[in-house]
């Protein structure tokens, strides 16, 4: 078998976004107990299961899909009630499984699609295609080289050595280029960077990266479309780490991870001394930051509540002129 090497170029965007998100991941990881409480864990995988399936078309609420995790009869199509039942099952499982392997990847599709499609947990044996409605965005590999690639997917896998933010993105890429299965290849490609990332840091297996997607599905399946004309995997890994930044972001400005905020304050003065005055960009280049956001979000307005920075033109908040300096105390 040839060494199978998906195409990518490491972007100084993608270094950015690597960045960004290892460090909100340490102050998650270095705070565990306030963002993965039960109530918690079970929240975010509501949220992540009702959203990877909303993708498909799944049209069950938030709040039907908990109705049916309490036992309560739920008004809505047998299919989807089973979709929903079936992905609980295996995201309850996948602590269990082993990213490399073949096995492992068929047995969770096996889980995640039983009872919907008959060839649950086999790879394809016909063609296809991805469709936005009447339009064709993909044309998947032939089946008589899917397992040929997935095989090289996943031995690619463990052996490279790049980081495993971006190696997860490459992944799910990869995977929903050769569409191993008849169905079911989103939510699993999902599935798996959820599995990826987790045994990279644990506090990311309740990470509901999925709402974020869902908040922007056409931008998701631009950034695959895109991705597919460049040749390599570029747009669409730049598109992943974004989202996962944006809901990281989230979770990190929350109320459930409390005043780890100050490490970031302690920052952002750090690279604005007494007697400076900047605009926003300017702090963020300092920071190293490229997500305004989350920059607003976790350093900007929590130093500003503190009386630590305050707005050179307070009375034009969104001016573009507006600067901000230290308040000397």
């Amino acid at each position: 078998m040839s060494k199978y090497e998906p195409p990518l170029t490491v972007t100084p965007r993608i270094l950015a976004l690597v960045a960004e998100i290892s460090e909100l991941v340490g102050l998650l990881a270095a705070h565990p107990d306030s963002g993965l409480t039960p109530q918690l864990r079970r929240g975010n995988r509501i949220r992540t299961i009702q959203a990877s399936l909303a993708i498909e078309n799944n049209t069950l609420s938030v709040e039907q899909v908990t109705a049916l995790l309490d036992g309560k009869r739920v008004l809505g199509l047998p299919r989807e009630i089973q979709e929903v039942r079936n992905a609980f099952v295996t995201y309850d499982a996948m602590a269990n499984w082993r990213p490399g392997s073949q096995d492992d990847l068929l047995a969770a599709h096996g889980m995640l699609m039983q009872g919907l499609i008959d060839d649950a947990g086999h790879f394809r044996k016909g063609g296809v295609g991805i469709y936005r409605g009447v339009r064709l965005l993909h044309m998947a590999p032939p089946a008589s080289r899917v397992a040929t690639l997935v095989q090289g997917l996943l031995h690619w896998l463990v052996k490279n050595d790049w980081h495993p933010l971006i190696i997860s993105c490459v992944f799910h890429y990869e995977f929903e280029f050769i569409h191993p299965f008849a169905d079911g290849n989103g939510r699993m490609g999902r599935l798996w960077q959820t599995l990826l990332l987790s045994r990279w840091r644990p506090v990311l297996a309740y990470l509901p990266v999925e709402t974020v997607i869902r908040e922007q599905q056409e931008a998701y399946y631009l950034a695959l479309a895109a991705a597919d004309q460049s040749g390599e995997a570029t747009p669409f890994v730049e598109y992943m780490l974004q989202a996962l930044l944006q809901a990281l972001s989230e979770a990190v400005g929350s109320d459930q991870v409390g005043d780890q905020v100050t490490d970031q304050v302690a920052r952002l003065l750090n690279v604005l001394p007494i007697g400076i005055s900047l605009k926003a960009n300017e702090l963020m280049d300092r920071l190293g930051l490229s997500h305004r956001p989350t920059f607003s979000k976790n350093y900007l307005k929590p130093a500003i509540a503190m009386g630590l920075i305050e707005m050179t033109d307070p009375h034009s908040a969104r001016s573009p002129r507006q600067q901000y300096r230290r308040v000397a105390k």
